[in-house]
């Protein structure tokens, strides 16, 4: 697999990562920690060298597995991780927590699960309004500078405060949503990444399945599933969103591709330092992913992409509420 660098940073990394949470957190119940960590090493035999996880995921559990898995080839891969939260007695209650003491205490809990000394790229998972984005960054400089972490990374931050930490701490990358179904970033995030030099990490780009055509327009999800509380995949919303599966499943079929790997070649063809972080449980469906990266779009597949976009109206909020007020800070 060739591999792409995250902005102005030197941080290089295979053209897709693989976004590890699901193996652990989010969509209904863990999988198997043998078949977790066999999956991520598949990944890396397969040419990817970037991996995401966070402490949140589990909590905690999934930077154990990833940690295990990739503790044999652990100076050939970059493991991204994310600080940011307070979890309360019972591990569940998710409280924003980026005070600079705390995020000490995360990194060297982070550390230990991820069997390394070093952290290769560090994510505030969201901004904490309650802490300037200025101590943040500052922390986050300081455990670079004790070598404890490379690069300093933001999720779903906002322009201002991607300007006001990048000032204080080059910011290596931004993780957020984008795909064919979620094109907001292309706004304003995406001319203040290539203004700055940042690099993009989109999470979701198949849309947590969607685009896939895997899921149904009578599909449930299980309360232990995340997919239960988002309103885009309400009854109403995955009937009317359809539209776009038929769209995408037409241009796949018409290039001998799945609908899979024409959403993530989308996304590559965007800008040089946009790097997808799919994932999935399933070695088939990571294979397919991984296909994508060969996928070459021409200017003319991606004007008859754009204009079938055109012609779908995306129904449904991306995240419930309670989450949406926690992004765009």
């Amino acid at each position: 697999m060739q591999t792409r660098t995250l902005g102005n940073s030197n941080l290089q990394v295979s053209t897709l990562g693989l976004g590890c949470m699901g193996l652990s957190h989010g969509y209904g119940p863990a999988t198997d920690r043998q078949q977790a960590i066999a999956l991520i090493r598949a990944a890396f035999d397969q040419g990817v060298t970037f991996f995401d996880t966070a402490e949140i995921y589990g909590p905690y559990l999934n930077e154990a597995v990833v940690g295990e898995a990739l503790a044999p080839i652990r100076d050939q891969v970059v493991i991204a991780t994310k600080f940011g939260f307070t979890f309360g007695d019972d591990n569940r209650q998710q409280i924003l927590n980026s005070r600079p003491e705390h995020i000490r205490w995360a990194v060297e809990g982070s550390l230990k699960r991820l069997k390394t000394d070093v952290i290769d790229l560090l994510y505030q998972h969201r901004v904490d309004p309650e802490v300037p984005i200025e101590d943040v960054a500052g922390t986050v400089k300081d455990l670079i500078a004790e070598g404890k972490v490379k690069h300093f990374g933001l999720s779903e931050a906002g322009v201002q405060t991607i300007r006001r930490a990048h000032a204080v701490q080059p910011v290596a990358a931004l993780q957020s949503e984008y795909s064919l179904w979620w094109r907001e970033p292309e706004i304003e995030i995406l001319p203040t990444l290539k203004e700055l030099g940042i690099g993009f990490v989109p999470f979701s780009p198949l849309g947590k399945g969607f685009l896939t055509g895997a899921i149904t327009t009578d599909a449930t999800f299980g309360s232990d599933d995340f997919r239960s509380k988002v309103p885009r995949f309400s009854p109403e919303a995955l009937q009317a969103n359809q539209a776009l599966v038929v769209l995408l499943g037409q241009i796949a079929r018409d290039k001998g591709m799945t609908a899979a790997q024409i959403a993530l070649a989308w996304l590559l063809a965007q800008h040089e330092w946009i790097v997808p972080i799919p994932g999935t449980t399933k070695l088939h469906r990571l294979q397919e992913n991984l296909g994508a990266a060969t996928v070459v779009l021409s200017g003319s597949d991606l004007q008859s992409i754009g204009a079938a976009l055109e012609q779908v109206t995306i129904q449904g909020d991306r995240y419930p509420a309670a989450l949406q007020a926690r992004v765009g800070r």
